[in-house]
């Protein structure tokens, strides 16, 4: 007779008790033992004394929050898993969270459409690292501080890459479109890793000349060429413990790249015009628009270096994946730059929003902020009128679409239905697809409250 599958234990801790019966009901599975606490002190103890393999913990907890919890299971028991989850977690909690070596970090609106299935996957990753016997220690690390504006599901995936790459010393190739954000993406890494006390070395690749960007990255010794008045230290030697970030490595020429290669094969490089070999200890973050793999194929970039760089990559979305962001930018935009020029508190209007979140944005973030300074500069008002962004769209053929796609959407409506009713939740229902569950998310994109749109649902199949 074979022997029963070992019982799993979940852990679940939050102060609203609704919630816990709630969870317990929606969790409850053959072979999974499912335990409950309203206070941080009490699932410390349950951890100290009774083996757990997974905890599902809010931020908002006492008498010590969600995230020093987590620090604590960390240091009492490693090998459990910890998920937390709050209404709305900021940009530094999902990196520091994930960086402290959580599994997860989840929206409480999105839990009904995604917990189960993140706890069960969460159990399964603990059951193949018991078969493999692979349970190491992640001491939490200290804490690190990092600015990024945005609540979208694609940023908070990329948050969450942030925490966990920065306890490593892995070169990063950071990819996305121009202004997209990629150098603050690197200082956040740089930032939350434990060689934030050292400098974190910015050199873009692309906008100094082959004869000098050598130079640039090694140093050179007096006289190794004609202006070489003296010994100067190059990046690598300023960036020693620290690290170097190379903005736009995809415009390195290959003469350099043969030279960057060598550096990051065995850490040595010798200054321009010197034969003494030199090391240094750096990480290398890196970042391009363009996309290395089809470089590689013309010719233009190394396929050795390629790979060298990218051990892990992180693809930065466009701001037209993310226009649940613009409403949450532009008003950080727009408090930063009324501030610095000393100007009167200016709003933006729900109608300026909806024609921020209707252009496509090729210039991604960078030209968002431009279009709000530019708006503050020429406003005639304190508030902000879709009139105050002259957005350089086709609207005809936007509008043409709309129109096509809205008759084909009438024209599927089922027959003997109110059609405005139905129209309304289906609109409700899509929504809520595309932002992956998140109601709050699917909101925001509609421009209408949440508790509208789960009025809509109602009505929805």
């Amino acid at each position: 007779m074979s022997a029963e599958p070992p019982e799993e234990t979940l852990l679940l801790v939050d102060p609203d008790l609704d919630f816990l019966d709630w969870a317990t009901k929606h969790l409850a599975a053959d072979g999974l033992r499912i335990l409950r606490c309203d206070t941080a002190g009490n699932a410390l103890e349950v951890v100290t004394r009774t083996p757990v393999d997974l905890v599902v913990a809010a931020f908002d907890l006492q008498p010590f929050d969600g995230m020093e919890l987590l620090a604590r299971i960390r240091l009492q028991s490693p090998q459990t898993m910890v998920i937390l989850t709050a209404g709305f977690p900021t940009t530094s909690q999902i990196i520091e969270a994930t960086q402290r070596g959580a599994h997860d970090v989840l929206r409480k609106e999105s839990l009904p459409f995604e917990l189960r299935h993140i706890v069960e996957a969460a159990l399964q990753t603990q059951e193949n690292r018991r078969s493999a016997g692979s349970l190491e220690a992640e001491l939490p690390s200290p804490e690190g501080r990092v600015k990024i504006i945005g609540v979208s599901r694609a940023l908070q995936d990329v948050f969450k890459l942030v925490g966990r790459v920065a306890r490593t010393d892995a070169p990063v190739l950071i990819t996305g479109e121009s202004g997209t954000g990629k150098e603050l993406i690197a200082k956040a890494i740089h930032e939350y890793s434990p060689r934030r006390n050292h400098e974190m070395i910015t050199l873009n690749c692309g906008a100094i000349p082959e004869n000098l960007l050598e130079s640039e990255l090694f140093g050179h010794e007096k006289g190794s060429f004609t202006g070489a008045i003296a010994r100067r230290a190059g990046r690598f030697e300023q960036a020693d413990g620290g690290t170097l970030f190379l903005d736009e490595i995809g415009d390195m020429p290959l003469t350099i790249q043969v030279k960057l290669l060598r550096v990051l094969q065995d850490g040595s490089y010798s200054r321009v015009g010197a034969n003494d070999t030199l090391r240094a200890d750096v990480r290398i973050i890196a970042a391009t628009h363009k996309t290395l793999a089809a470089e590689v194929a013309a010719g233009r970039f190394r396929e050795d270096l390629f790979y060298r760089l990218n051990v892990v990559e992180l693809a930065i979305p466009a701001l037209r994946e993310r226009l649940e962001d613009i409403p949450l930018l532009a008003e950080y935009f727009l408090q930063r730059i009324t501030k610095k020029n000393g100007m009167a508190r200016i709003r933006i209007s729900a109608e300026a929003i909806a024609a921020l979140q209707s252009h496509h944005w090729p210039g991604n973030v960078r030209e968002l902020e431009n279009t709000i300074a530019r708006a503050c500069a020429l406003a005639s008002s304190t508030i902000l009128l879709p009139m105050d962004f002259p957005l350089t769209s086709a609207p005809g053929k936007s509008q043409r679409n709309l129109a096509e796609a809205l008759d084909r959407l009438i024209n599927s409506a089922p027959s003997g239905v109110d059609t405005i009713a139905w129209l309304a939740s289906e609109t409700a229902g899509r929504a809520i697809e595309r932002a992956d569950g998140d109601l709050k998310a699917a909101a925001i994109a509609l421009g209408i409250a949440p508790a509208d749109l789960k009025a809509l649902l109602a009505h929805h199949p």
